[in-house]
């Protein structure tokens, strides 16, 4: 399988509910970075998976509407704990959009997988992989 991957960040607040989390139950916030892979099992006619340049942008534009924002109160996310599993599958979700819509420069029909990996520090990360 041939990847390519491009980064970008994000600066969220958000809380959670259950016992489970302890004190991560109460506001506070993060900083994410969040890595989008683009896998495909060849190559295309110019060399390439997927533009670059376009998978960057499509990234940013994704991750724009969740930077520096309290995400407890978007609309989209009520009543739901948003998690690092969570969002991971949620970028994804935007970025298999965009793919299909043709925003990253080739065919998503060409595209075998997305991976969206976020980390929450040196330490924690986790990720959503899923066929398009």
């Amino acid at each position: 399988m041939f990847t390519v991957e491009v980064r970008d960040h994000i600066m969220i607040a958000h809380s959670f509910r259950g016992a489970v989390f302890g004190p991560a139950q109460a506001l506070h916030g993060a900083t994410f970075v969040v890595d989008a892979a683009f896998i495909s099992k060849t190559l295309d006619s110019n060399g390439i998976v997927v533009d670059i340049g376009c998978a960057l942008d499509v990234l940013k534009a994704t991750l724009k509407p969740l930077n520096y924002s309290n995400l407890d109160d978007r609309a989209e996310f009520k009543g739901v704990n948003t998690t690092t599993e969570f969002l991971t599958k949620y970028i994804f979700d935007q970025l298999a959009v965009a793919a299909r819509a043709g925003q990253l420069g080739r065919d998503s029909k060409e595209l075998h997988a997305i991976r969206v990996t976020i980390s929450e520090s040196h330490v924690a990360r986790a990720w959503y992989e899923a066929a398009l």
